[in-house]
Formats: C-alpha cells, structure tokens, sequence
C-alpha cells in the first residue's frame, strides 16, 4: 500500500488544531466565564450547574455526557465524525480538568462583564478552529452537525436555539437573573464568532482572465491550483478580434496561487476579480435542501 503523505499531513494537522482549539476555548471557559459562575450552554453548562449545585469538576460531568450523546450520533454523521468527536470531547475534558483549579477567580477583578467577553470570544475561537476542521467537542455541536448535515441551516444559528433551552433553564436551579443574562451574552458572542469563522473560510472568487497565453494559464491552474476553468469565446469589439475568456472560481484563500500563477505566465494578463458567495458543487460545499416529493399524476386523469 503506498501512503498519501498529503492526506496524512492533513489529517495530522486537523487533529493538532482541534487540540488547539479545545485549549483555546477551555482556558476562555475556565479563566474568565466559570470563576463568573455564569452558566453558558451546551453539555458545557449543564456541567457548570451540577458544579456549582454539587460541586463535581465539570470536566467529569460533560466527558460522561458526550459519551452518552456520541452513541446516538454514530448512526446519523457516521464514523470519522464520532471519532474526532471523541478526540475532540476527550481533550475537551482534559483541559477544563487541568485549568479550572488554576482559576479559582476571574483574571480581570471585580470585571464580570469584561471577563464574560474576553470568555465568549475565546470560546468561540476555539469552537470556531475545532469545526472547520472538520472536529466537534460534543454536546450541541453533534446536535448542530447533525442538523447541517441535512440542511442549509448554520451550525451557529442551530446552537443558539438548543443553547437558549439550556440556559434559560439553568434559572431554575440558580435563580439568578444576570447569570442569565451573561449566559446569553456568552451565546450570542460564540455563535457570531463561529459562523464569522466558517463564512470567511468558505469566501470564494471569481477570476475573469483576458490573455493570449490562455492555455498556458488554464493548464497550470488545473495542475497546480487544482481548479478548473471554463473557456469562454469573446469579441474584443474595439479590434473586432476574436479571444478566449478564462473563468476561475475558487476558494479566496486560494487566490494568491492563482494570481501567482498568471503572473508568471503573462504579466500583461487583463485580470478582474469579485467576490462570490454560495458556491456549491465539485471541490465546494454541498447543496443541502429538502426538496418536496414530486406530487404523482393520477392515472386514471389520463384514462379515455
């Protein structure tokens, strides 16, 4: 068997960011939002309450809880998802573990409203890592996979409506109202950081490419972006000459490489560039919709 050192460079590294990602958004936790007893959502928050009713860790509550929740998710995201899930929630756990003894008070004194934000937004960084690549930390980011996986819904607009249930729960066993309100402060500022996170990852551009080298430019976009093209036939109506018109969509991360590659081909090249949204199909994200069933003709409408 020959080994795909790119594909395991890849999966190497997406395991190494979800490491990163749960430290970031465990020390955003347990240094600034947990010493606030502020209970935030997800398995994250229900461990939060049996801390502070109970006084077990949170990180031996929400380990135990993941658990259970990733025997309902194999059959729905498959494998691989509940696998690095399971990397995911385990060092999850570990971190919160090793850093909530550190912290038995807020970093920023008598701050709770400085300490919830500078916590919302490292949570959501770290979230934010974990999911674009392709990890989850288990809790309602498996419930939030789960519902992308069928639909065009956000995986940060899903968590702020099983995050809200959670939270406004919590009031039940606290009674407080600030907590609540902090809570979903903490919400709303990971779900935005979140999908900022995701939308600019999945950005796309399209190239329009004017030049007399097209082939040239086609062929090494094809072979070292690795992006098609379409050749598109046009008029140069102020010298009523016939030219070939490049049209290149990819990624806006990739878009260095191929101005790159233009302008080692031909620096005289006539470029423009705009920004596309929403671009699905082949080496881009998949068109999710739920489609109606087509209604059957009765056949007997069509008897004589």
């Amino acid at each position: 068997m020959k080994f795909d050192k790119r594909n395991l460079w890849l999966g190497t590294r997406d395991y190494l960011m979800i490491i990163l990602g749960t430290m970031a958004y465990s020390f955003g936790f347990t240094a600034f939002i947990l010493p606030e007893k502020v209970v935030i959502g997800g398995v994250t928050g229900i461990g939060t309450i049996v801390y502070l009713t109970t006084g077990i860790p949170v990180a031996i509550t929400q380990y135990l809880l993941n658990l259970l929740l990733l025997l309902f998710a194999f059959r729905v995201v498959g494998k691989q998802f509940v696998m690095k899930t399971l990397f995911g929630a385990t060092f999850l756990s570990l971190w919160i573990g090793i850093m909530q003894p550190l912290f038995p008070s807020g970093i920023i004194e008598q701050q709770p409203f400085m300490n919830i934000t500078l916590g919302g937004l490292l949570c959501g960084l770290g979230l934010g890592i974990v999911f674009i690549h392709n990890g989850s930390t288990g809790g309602t980011d498996i419930v939030a996979a789960m519902v992308a996986k069928k639909t065009n819904v956000s995986i940060g607009r899903t968590m702020i409506y099983v995050d809200f249930c959670i939270i406004s729960s919590s009031y039940f066993i606290t009674h407080r109202i600030d907590t609540i309100v902090y809570g979903l402060l903490v919400l709303l500022l990971v779900s935005f950081v979140i999908d900022y996170q995701i939308n600019t990852n999945r950005q796309a551009v399209q190239f329009t490419i004017f030049s007399e080298k097209w082939e040239e430019i086609a062929t090494a976009i094809n072979t070292d972006a690795h992006r098609g093209c379409t050749v598109l036939n046009g008029v140069g109506w102020y010298t009523k000459h016939e030219l070939k018109i490049l049209l290149v969509v990819c990624r806006k991360i990739e878009s260095i490489t191929v101005y790159r590659i233009i302008k080692a081909i031909d620096p005289k090249a006539f470029i423009t560039q705009g920004n596309v949204n929403g671009v699905y199909g082949q080496g881009f994200d998949e068109l999710k919709l739920k489609m109606r069933p087509r209604r059957q003709e009765n056949s007997n409408t069509n008897e004589a």
